[in-house]
């Protein structure tokens, strides 16, 4: 645990740009650094953040170096190629690895003795990738992975059932990505099981209804990509959470990328799955009720990640 209220960012595209906005906001930081390769653009967006201060709490953000990472308690990478229309998540891995390869190593070097939360895609092979590389401890090394999913699908939830998303219980595991199982079997809202309460609000196609809010959910990044060419407000906030909860130590459940040991047999591979989060990263993981199905179905997700991490040479 650090006692710092340090935050750094590397990589100031859309989604690194947006997450810094987002935690001007919060209040949680005295002091946000941003890193780019391309040195103006993180001066820009310092400054361009920099004037919405006065509407927020006191704070400095500016555009610094890597030696700035030395003191903080959080560094975030978004550095990366961003997907582009047509690309799913994992064809960015090479790309991504190869960039990976030249940030880790110096975040290393500074002795950084923080949490390392990573959102650059594929956020799962890259977490298992930073962690190779880093040398730090397991736990400190977290990816965004599903929350934003996991928030998609809360969203449609509630607007399905015409309910606050905020008492949806429900999470995705496995892959952030096309491979990714929605675990509807201990969805609940408020602990109503899911299949009692669509009933109670006048929904009977249990399975025409899932299945249709899993494809929008998984399909919604694709959507926004064609229509936008990117996505990058939904994860600001997921990084804006995962944040919160480690500052200020919440010890609070969410389906984060981190290496699994013994989950449901998955060993020595990075995904989401549900996790007690706070001020020092992991601290366990939550056994989260699965069918036979999405068992199998994580089991698949777990090999298909499995199998790119196997092509890659650190």
């Amino acid at each position: 645990m650090i006692n710092s209220k340090k935050a750094v960012m590397i990589g100031c595209g859309f989604v690194g740009s947006a997450s810094v906005f987002a935690l001007m906001q919060s209040g949680l930081f005295t002091e946000i650094v941003l890193i780019d390769a391309d040195k103006n653009k993180a001066e820009g967006e310092a400054m361009d953040i920099s004037h919405g201060i006065p509407f927020a709490s006191p704070m400095k953000i500016y555009a610094g170096d890597y030696d700035d990472v030395a003191d903080a308690a959080i560094v975030v990478i978004s550095a990366g190629a961003g997907q582009k229309p047509g690309e799913t998540r994992l064809d960015l891995v090479n790309k991504n690895v190869a960039i990976f390869k030249s940030i880790i190593p110096e975040i290393a070097k500074r002795n950084f003795a923080g949490i390392m939360l990573v959102v650059a895609n594929p956020v799962d092979i890259l977490t298992q990738v930073a962690i190779k590389l880093s040398g730090l401890p397991e736990n400190r090394v977290i990816g965004s992975g599903t929350v934003l999913d996991s928030a998609r699908l809360r969203y449609k939830l509630g607007e399905h059932l015409s309910v606050d998303s905020r008492s949806v219980h429900a999470f995705i595991v496995g892959e952030h990505g096309d491979s990714e199982v929605v675990a509807w079997s201990s969805a609940n809202v408020s602990g109503v099981p899911l299949s009692e309460m669509c009933e109670m609000r006048g929904h009977y196609k249990h399975k025409e209804n899932t299945a249709e809010i899993a494809t929008a959910v998984k399909n919604s990044a694709y959507e926004i990509i064609n229509k936008k060419h990117a996505t990058y407000y939904g994860i600001a906030m997921s990084v804006k959470r995962i944040c919160e909860v480690i500052m200020r130590d919440e010890k609070s459940i969410l389906p984060v990328s981190h290496m699994i040991h013994g989950v449901y047999d998955i060993d020595g591979v990075s995904l989401s799955m549900p996790a007690i989060v706070g001020a020092d990263g992991i601290e366990s993981d939550i056994p989260i009720n699965l069918s036979g199905e999405e068992a199998l179905k994580l089991k698949e997700s777990t090999d298909s990640l499995k199998k790119i991490m196997e092509t890659i040479e650190l």
